[in-house]
């Protein structure tokens, strides 16, 4: 088994009032199944990208913070899945199911 991140990406603005109790219901669903296949390992929901802080080091050693996302993309994490999946295939299954649950963008990528 290899371990994959499933994330869900949402727009800088993404207001989470948007979300309606069907939603809800299909990423509870969503985590039931994966719990009952015994991929889920870990699961979290993100605050807006504007409660983010980025650190960066400097050459001298300091680090410096800025309030915000590091990048400057327009969309961000919202949220993500650490699954435990025999292979890609598998985990692109789950992140199907996953960007169909939360309306949104999903990106899968394997752990080294």
């Amino acid at each position: 088994m290899a371990r994959y991140l499933v994330a869900i990406h949402h727009p800088d603005d993404y207001d989470p009032s948007t979300e309606d109790e069907a939603m809800h219901r299909d990423i509870d669903v969503l985590n039931e199944e994966m719990i009952a296949a015994g991929v889920r390992l870990f699961v979290g929901g993100l605050h807006p990208v504007s409660s983010a802080r980025s650190l960066q080091a400097r050459p001298d050693g300091q680090v410096l913070v800025i309030d915000g996302p590091y990048l400057k993309t327009g969309e961000h994490v919202g949220g993500f899945w650490v699954l435990d999946a025999a292979d890609m295939d598998e985990a692109m299954a789950w992140g199907k199911k996953a960007a169909i649950a939360c309306r949104a963008p999903v990106e899968v990528r394997p752990f080294h």
